[in-house]
């Protein structure tokens, strides 16, 4: 009885929607209203949408009926794009969330899709090149660092050098732009003997910036093993938010501020009469990995990259800070994966997880990847460590990968953070509370004579270089 009640009910939607679609003509476009659309949707397919009523109310589509196809998927697409809609898996295979357009995301079969495509484009090593190069150009142009802009050529400001267990810290400031200033932490070794590795360790988005425990844990680790590294915070965060509204975190020139800060800091690094050239790396977790795969392929200085958690065909970078500019349009379009092939043959480790965006790597980007890897020989250098039953993060076991790939590669020494055992031993490291690690403190009666003070006046000094 229940059955037959719930086959008359469908039978009974299904007449109306029919009803629904007779009742259109070409004479009014075969308008509907795209809240009755998405119910049809609902029953034709058996499927449940959540969405926000506000997102719906007064819309109305034109030639509704003529774009559903027999894939719901595909029906949704066509239904949802011109109002800058799209269907998002929810939890199970009949359940779909319904939210503005986010340009940065793809399903897997899209960066399957696009990933097949850019292979085609290329079938060998010249033909790789020729668009290696233009992608780099582009790249340089679209995040509108070519040329770079003159550099103020000051001295970094330093606060007080601090003596750990076998590594120092010291804050500084540097001047990137006139009155602009970048914040960050130089981990060293306490004994240097000899050129030593250099490290940039950009954060991402993740709680405490670059004062949280885990990018601590990271640069402390390094500068034990042997190497200079370097934290710093992200635009319009930390210190520089003393600057910029942290609301301007999310506009495109965040990314281009960030990667001038890399710039800027490895300009300076690289002043230093121990730092060695031929052994300078970057590494850095979810928007520090989307930076570490742009300065990569755009920084010609970089040996050596570890992308934590970033590299994926199907999210290119929510942050405007990551995807503001436009360097995935670069040359007809591109993504992330291809942007770390421009890194071959250069060693690059990526690591992935299961519980983000980069859950498919191992069968789908890394593929892609190694092939392009591949044109360069035996001597390219490309890995791939995925921890299948882990989330998003930069934590204990994506830093044992990335240490032990710089001990292979550069020559770090692994028994300053691994016990006889082979064991990660991170005891020895102090982890300082925010204001430790601050060069200007919290207060903008702080910051330098000239600094600038707000968004606008940065923009203005981005027109004026641009004339």
């Amino acid at each position: 009885m229940v059955q037959k009640s719930k086959i008359l009910l469908l039978l009974g939607a299904l007449l109306l929607c029919v009803l629904g679609a007779f009742a259109q003509t070409s004479d009014n476009n075969f308008q509907r209203s795209l809240v009755d659309v998405l119910k049809d949707i609902e029953t034709r397919y058996q499927v449940k949408l959540r969405i926000s009523k506000d997102d719906l109310e007064g819309k109305v589509l034109n030639y509704a009926n003529w774009r559903f196809r027999p894939n719901v998927e595909e029906t949704l697409k066509n239904v949802l794009a011109p109002f800058d809609l799209m269907a998002l898996p929810d939890g199970e295979s009949n359940k779909y969330k319904i939210e503005p357009f986010k340009y940065h995301l793809r399903t897997v079969k899209e960066g399957k899709e696009t990933l097949d495509y850019l292979a085609s484009l290329y079938k060998n090593k010249d033909e790789w090149e020729v668009r290696k190069a233009a992608l780099k150009q582009c790249l340089k142009e679209a995040v509108r660092l070519s040329p770079i802009p003159e550099s103020p050529n000051s001295k970094p400001i330093f606060g007080k050098k601090r003596m750990m267990n076998a590594y120092s810290v010291q804050n500084f400031a540097l001047e990137v732009l006139k009155g602009v200033y970048v914040c960050g932490s130089i981990y060293q070794p306490a004994k240097i003997k000899g050129k030593i590795p250099v490290v940039l360790c950009p954060n991402g988005h993740f709680g405490d910036g670059r004062y949280n425990k885990d990018v601590q844990y990271r640069c402390a680790s390094l500068a034990r093993m042997g190497a200079i590294s370097v934290s710093y915070d992200l635009f319009a965060w930390g210190e520089s938010a003393l600057q910029f509204d942290s609301k301007t975190h999310r506009t495109s020139l965040a990314n281009t501020m960030q990667a001038l800060n890399s710039i800027r800091i490895l300009d300076y690094l690289l002043t230093l009469k121990y730092a060695d050239t031929d052994r300078v790396a970057i590494t850095g977790g979810s928007g520090g990995g989307s930076h570490s795969i742009l300065m990569s392929a755009i920084d010609d200085r970089i040996d050596l990259s570890v992308p934590v958690v970033m590299m994926s065909a199907i999210h290119y970078g929510g942050c405007p800070c990551e995807s503001g500019n436009p360097i995935h349009l670069c040359e007809g379009g591109t993504n992330n994966v291809e942007l770390a092939g421009l890194f071959a043959p250069k060693p690059q480790l990526i690591i992935s997880d299961g519980g983000d965006w980069t859950a498919n790597v191992p069968e789908l980007e890394f593929p892609y990847l190694k092939r392009i890897y591949n044109f360069y020989g035996e001597n390219a250098v490309l890995k791939n460590v995925h921890l299948a039953n882990e989330k998003h993060d930069y934590g204990t076991s994506k830093r044992i990968a990335m240490y032990r790939f710089l001990v292979d590669n550069f020559g770090l020494d692994s028994t300053k953070v691994f016990d006889k055992y082979g064991h990660l031993d991170e005891t020895k490291i102090t982890i300082e509370a925010p204001e430790d690690l601050f060069v200007f403190g919290n207060k903008k009666d702080n910051l330098p004579n000239g600094a600038v003070m707000s968004f606008e006046e940065l923009e203005a000094i981005w027109d004026t270089l641009k004339k």
